[in-house]
């Protein structure tokens, strides 16, 4: 199946919503493994990448389940500080995120997949097409995935 790069963008915006918040989160880690070293921060020290590493650090300090209802609440959009702060986020900021904490799930220092989880069957399908997509259309698909989520910052409020 072939995407043009809107319609790569515009798959990832649709696609996660008719899986529930932690199926959503699985395809992206999911995603995030399988395009390993693909999809890195931009320039090593880039700005994007030092604000998206000083969120993820604000996470990591948190115990594992409150690094789960963490990620819940911004897929989910809901109004917490940590959740809008990343719906404050450049559109590479975000991606940034998500690699981050792919690589902490990697090493531990955030809270793992369950080692039984496995995606249902939309999910793999999902998987599989973004799979056949060319980088660049993964790239802007993983874009219309994370870009909707967090929420917005209040007004007059710190975020």
């Amino acid at each position: 199946m072939t995407f043009t790069t809107t319609g790569s963008y515009d798959k990832g915006k649709e696609a996660l919503k008719g899986l529930n918040v932690d199926d959503q989160l699985g395809l992206l880690w999911f995603v995030y493994t399988k395009m390993g070293k693909s999809i890195t921060p931009a320039a090593p020290g880039a700005s994007g990448s030092d604000i998206a590493e000083g969120l993820f650090n604000q996470v990591k300090e948190l115990s594992h389940e409150e690094q789960l209802q963490v990620q819940r609440d911004i897929a989910t959009n809901a109004n917490t500080q940590i959740s809008r702060q990343y719906g404050s986020l450049s559109p590479e900021t975000k991606l940034a995120f998500w690699y981050f904490l792919a690589q902490g799930m990697d090493n531990g220092t955030i809270i793992p997949m369950p080692p039984n989880y496995e995606l249902p069957q939309e999910g793999k399908d999902l998987l599989a097409q973004i799979e056949g997509m060319d980088f660049q259309q993964q790239i802007d698909f993983l874009r219309g995935a994370v870009l909707p989520m967090g929420a917005e910052a209040a007004p007059g409020s710190d975020i």
